[in-house]
């Protein structure tokens, strides 16, 4: 990371979900408001957690290395929501920095590096038995963090519905 990271900015981690747009929307509008710059971060994370991920984006036959792959999905991620808010300040100078390695701990690195005035962060919201397996890297960095956190939520993610219990014929 050559790049000097603004003092008191937003930092909002990314992995490209619905969650991580909702997170964006936020923070473009808190940045606004404070007048505060953003840094947008995306951890290229072992591949072992997620097979594939970086893989679907390449061409039959085309070889690059993960952080190549990554840094384009950052580029165009916040390119995209850059059209959403064409008036925005933030997201057009905010800091697009990539980091290699597990999320959670190159998230609490770049906190103690950077001391951004607060984390922005979206959440899928897993709840259950994939929660226990899985874990949530927002859940982790909220507990470990030394700096404000605001958790988002997709509100257009579908949530879950309890099953309904099937009536018996009588």
């Amino acid at each position: 990371m050559a790049e000097k990271l603004p003092q008191h900015a937003i930092l909002v981690p990314v992995d490209f979900s619905p969650s991580s747009e909702a997170a964006i929307d936020h923070a473009i509008m808190l940045a606004d408001a404070l007048k505060a710059p953003m840094i947008v971060l995306h951890v290229v994370h072992d591949p072992g957690e997620e097979p594939g991920f970086y893989a679907r984006t390449l061409k039959k036959k085309e070889i690059r290395k993960m952080e190549d792959i990554g840094y384009d999905l950052l580029n165009d991620f916040l390119d995209h929501m850059a059209k959403r808010y064409p008036d925005s300040k933030s997201i057009k100078s905010a800091v697009r920095t990539l980091l290699v390695g597990l999320p959670v701990t190159k998230i609490l690195a770049l906190v103690e590096q950077a001391q951004p005035r607060m984390v922005v962060m979206g959440s899928r919201g897993r709840s259950g038995l994939s929660h226990i397996l899985v874990g949530s890297v927002a859940e982790r960095v909220v507990h470990l963090c030394p700096v404000p956190i605001t958790i988002v939520k997709d509100s257009k993610e579908p949530e879950k519905e309890p099953k309904k219990k099937k009536k018996k014929k009588k």
